[in-house]
């Protein structure tokens, strides 16, 4: 099993080493690591590898954890209780829930972050449910001033990525890093 997060973290090495050119479309400064869900800890353990490559080649490392985006959230509305009870009637607070996350972390991006910083963002699991992490990545990725690494829990096959291997999928312009690159 961690063999499969070896490979990844070496696709992930011979990228990363690749000289960045800066004038690319937002899309295109987007890279997904996909694993396997099931290697989800593994990876996580195994996180400071990553950031080791990258700032080996140069690039300062700032990592965003989404993981409790939406249980903050959630704590923060007032009518929460009355969401629990009825769960449907969330549906479409979570557009304000995707852009209000995002707007959370281009703050942080804006304060730490210039065009030699990759961002990791982890954790994009949050929003199988709630949100589209395709949507939340083309949001997110407007404000990345560098580039913006995914690591991103599903598969991908003939450009399309699917969350937690979910039927549905979506195709996406980044460069997708697999532990069989």
């Amino acid at each position: 099993m961690s063999n499969r997060i070896n490979r990844l973290i070496q696709s992930y090495n011979r990228q990363i080493s690749i000289p960045w050119v800066h004038n690319l479309a937002d899309e295109q400064r987007v890279m997904f690591a996909v694993y396997h869900r099931e290697d989800e800890l593994r990876l996580r353990a195994r996180l400071e590898e990553f950031k080791l490559a990258t700032e080996s080649c140069g690039h300062p490392w700032l990592e965003l954890d989404m993981t409790h985006l939406f249980p903050e959230w959630m704590a923060s509305q007032k009518y929460r209780e009355e969401y629990f009870a009825d769960p449907e009637s969330l549906q479409p607070k979570y557009k304000r829930f995707i852009s209000q996350s995002v707007e959370k972390l281009a703050a942080i991006i804006a304060e730490k972050a210039d065009n030699n910083t990759l961002i990791a963002l982890v954790g994009c699991a949050t929003l199988f449910g709630f949100g589209s992490v395709s949507d939340f990545v083309k949001q997110l990725s407007a404000h990345v001033p560098g580039r913006l690494l995914v690591m991103f829990p599903g598969e991908y096959e003939n450009n399309i990525y699917r969350l937690l291997d979910a039927r549905d999928g979506w195709g996406y312009q980044a460069i997708a890093i697999m532990a069989d690159n």
